[in-house]
């Protein structure tokens, strides 16, 4: 079969997957064509698709609200965010920051641009050797602001992460972009074991701009309606960027910089926009790192099989496998780096 003769075909074989995936989190406007359509987004499929994911995540957090107190709830509808400081008793936290940064695992590298993510997985022999670990992400506190925010009784994936910024001959990194990162609310948590200077680099979030206003659902049309072709490549995957300047037109005012002390929580909707602050210095940035996201069409917040006891803290690592055996198909950025520390230097000049 010719090459012209066979895309249309594939085409159609392909059809129901892509329309399967109109109902769960696929957000790439570039990969699915029916995300995509200009023809289908004008009638209102990306509209209809954020409305939705937003209608039902407000119900879910709904009922998953009453573990919260009235301070935090205020403070989340309000900002997007929940920012608490001094999480753990200061002996508590010493002692866990020690134990978590002595402790040798095996840990994966991502660059982009002029920075080195590093994550170390928490997976189940690190909950074993580290019982203040186990202890911390077991409080009800932390487990309440980890599932209201992102929607859902279940249980995150949770890393320690690094960034190390300003490597020498890269190009900026493309995090320092405000953005949000998919359609729907979604939950990322940053629990900062180190202190974070306004200088090294700090996460940076728009108050409110997790709340879908009829201005931000007007620009999520006009966005939704220039992909994939008119949009940049990120943008065109589902993870829109904006410039600072074309806020103010949606209501909302400039980011916030988290220059913030070692033994601060700080939990998003990263549907919000967020991004990596800019660094003037050579910086090490490590956190406890926590990541919630599933399917927002779902009209239930629980009966998640992989948050249960044995399979949770053993995600990351079959992730990983799964990634590194398909990667020629599904991609895997994150490379092994071998056995190193959290806070293993690594030099500028890679």
């Amino acid at each position: 079969m010719s090459k012209s003769l066979c895309r249309p075909v594939m085409r159609w074989i392909a059809l129901p997957w892509w329309a399967m995936q109109l109902l769960t989190g696929a957000k790439s406007f570039r990969d699915n064509p029916l995300i995509g359509s200009k023809r289908l987004n004008r009638l209102g499929l990306h509209g209809w698709r954020v409305k939705l994911a937003h209608r039902l995540a407000a119900r879910r957090r709904r009922a998953l609200g009453r573990r919260l107190s009235a301070e935090d709830r205020a403070q989340f509808e309000r900002q997007g965010f929940l920012l608490v400081r001094d999480f753990l008793p200061e002996e508590e936290f010493a002692a866990l920051r020690q134990a978590l940064l002595a402790r040798v695992s095996p840990a994966r590298e991502m660059v982009q641009g002029d920075a080195i993510t590093r994550r170390i997985a928490i997976d189940a022999a690190m909950l074993r050797d580290v019982p203040a670990l186990r202890r911390l992400i077991r409080m009800p506190r932390w487990k309440s602001l980890m599932r209201f925010v992102s929607s859902f009784d279940s249980e995150p994936l949770y890393y320690i992460q690094t960034i190390l910024t300003h490597r020498h001959d890269a190009q900026p990194d493309p995090q320092l972009n405000l953005h949000a990162d998919t359609f729907h609310p979604t939950m990322k948590a940053w629990f900062f074991l180190s202190d974070v200077a306004d200088e090294d680099g700090p996460l940076t979030y728009v108050p409110g701009s997790h709340q879908l206003t009829q201005d931000r659902l007007a620009w999520e049309q006009a966005r939704a309606l220039r992909a994939p072709e008119n949009v940049d490549f990120l943008s065109a995957r589902g993870s829109m960027r904006i410039e600072p300047e074309e806020l103010p037109a949606l209501g909302l005012g400039q980011a916030v910089r988290f220059s913030v002390p070692a033994n601060t929580l700080v939990v998003a909707d990263t549907c919000g926009f967020h991004a990596r602050g800019s660094s003037s210095r050579p910086s090490t940035r490590i956190e406890i790192w926590a990541y919630s996201r599933r399917n927002p069409f779902l009209p239930w917040s629980n009966m998640d099989l992989f948050s249960l006891p044995g399979l949770a803290e053993r995600r990351i690592v079959a992730l990983w496998a799964f990634r590194d055996r398909l990667k020629r198909w599904v991609g895997q950025p994150w490379m092994p780096a071998g056995l190193m520390t959290a806070d293993h230097d690594r030099p500028t000049s890679d």
